[in-house]
């Protein structure tokens, strides 16, 4: 159970807040490449931190993240022309390039010198791994690029979804670190579901229910050990490791693609949840990535033209008490993202955390606000660089195994644990 305080101190990200600034130190997920496929294409709303911004490709291909609004009268630079190599406010023509600076003021005579003294707030934008990542942080303190497996491996081996979630960051992402709900949420889909079916592990989590956490600190997060039994003096772990601030892994099945996600605050009641598949040593079939543009697995079916999920709180994330009660969906909800997403937005915007009741399976939840919290304060009173900023911390990859029943499994996994190129992860 937290305080209202510690609640509110982890949920607020906007400038100026302690766990806003702790954002700010990450290269982090700001839209889908595909959102700006051509030079001079249309520029893209992104509002990220609570801060309202736009992104652009110019005429050489070069990336901007730029403040929404002129510097002028305030006008969406969204209605602007994208065109030789700046972003044009269609009211009085004012243009900015990729750095928000202004180039041109046409109502001013060029040889005053004027547009060189109007600047829009600028974030770095950067193309790596089929996403585009953002640094919103002091620019002297930019870390270099992320190294996360699932954006370093060759494309066709990658495949990268998003979605609005209606509430809080936190609460999506302690989601994202919570194993226990599998064997209930989700027992529907571990037999049906085209990338997830056919595990031999998926028989723990039916015939387990009651697993036991094992939670150690990492050098970028948490690792977060869920035991179930297994035969032959055996316990079978599923490891889910935690990249601070937002970075999650699902612990893989058989020789299906690896997912996982980030939960990316839009602001204090919503964000935006990212899922990625990929496999460390061959491309995905093209039945994989069919059913992942299907929505199954960790992805979702969309609003069309939107990343807005088709199954969403106005329509009661279409229900099915009929599924539900035969057994299909143990929730009555279709697909395992949304399944998750249903149950975290009924919380509401903000969970009221002053109200929980927490057990032994909550372990890696507790300890990752208690890490967070830490972060946040050792950044605020000392500049200390938080856990996870380092992209060494990123070469840290999910697993699932068998392992005799007196090694720890920080231990027996080690190896396991950790990405390298053209090896094959360690799943059952």
């Amino acid at each position: 159970m937290l305080k209202k305080e510690q609640n509110d101190y982890l949920c607020q990200t906007g400038p100026g807040t302690p766990m806003g600034n702790l954002f700010r130190c990450y290269w982090m997920p700001a839209l889908l490449s595909e959102e700006l496929p051509e030079n001079d294409c249309p520029p893209v709303r992104v509002k990220l931190l609570g801060e309202r911004l736009l992104a652009f490709r110019d005429s050489e291909g070069k990336l901007g993240l730029i403040d929404e609004f002129c510097a002028h009268r305030g006008v969406s630079l969204w209605f602007g022309r994208n065109e030789d190599c700046g972003l044009r406010c269609p009211y009085h023509g004012w243009k900015y390039d990729v750095n928000g600076q202004c180039v041109d003021v046409p109502s001013e005579p060029a040889e005053s010198g004027y547009a060189k003294k109007i600047k829009l707030k600028s974030y770095p934008l950067i193309d790596q791994g089929g996403v585009l990542w953002t640094y919103m942080g002091d620019p002297e303190k930019q870390p270099p690029l992320p190294e996360f497996e699932f954006s370093t491996v060759p494309l066709n081996q990658t495949f990268t979804t998003k979605r609005i979630q209606e509430c809080n960051w936190l609460q999506a992402m302690e989601g994202g670190i919570d194993s226990s709900h599998v064997s209930f949420l989700h027992r529907g889909d571990l037999s049906n579901d085209p990338l997830f079916k056919g595990a031999a592990g998926n028989k723990y989590n039916m015939q387990d229910l009651s697993p036991v956490f094992e939670v150690v600190e990492s050098d970028g997060g948490l690792l977060i050990g869920a035991r179930r039994n297994a035969e032959d003096n055996q316990y079978y772990w599923r490891i889910t490791p935690w990249v601070m601030p937002c970075y999650t892994g699902v612990p893989p099945r058989g020789d299906h693609p690896i997912h996982g996600h980030f939960w990316v605050p839009i602001d204090d009641e919503s964000c935006w949840a990212w899922s990625y598949d990929y496999h460390p040593t061959r491309a995905l079939t093209e039945t994989e990535v069919a059913a992942m543009k299907d929505g199954k697995g960790v992805h979702v079916k969309y609003v069309p033209g939107t990343y807005r999920p088709l199954a969403n709180k106005d329509n009661d994330y279409l229900m099915n008490r009929a599924a539900q009660k035969a057994g299909k969906t143990f929730s009555g909800i279709e697909g395992i993202g949304m399944q998750d997403a249903s149950l975290q937005e009924s919380m509401g915007p903000i969970c009221d955390r002053t109200k929980e009741n927490l057990v032994g399976t909550d372990n890696g939840i507790i300890m990752a606000r208690h890490r967070l919290m830490r972060a946040a304060r050792a950044l605020a009173d000392k500049g200390t660089v938080p856990p996870g900023v380092n992209p060494e911390h990123h070469k840290v990859r999910q697993a699932a195994l068998l392992l005799p029943r007196d090694v720890q499994y920080k231990d027996g996994a080690k190896e396991a644990l950790v990405a390298r190129k053209g090896v094959r992860q360690t799943s059952v």
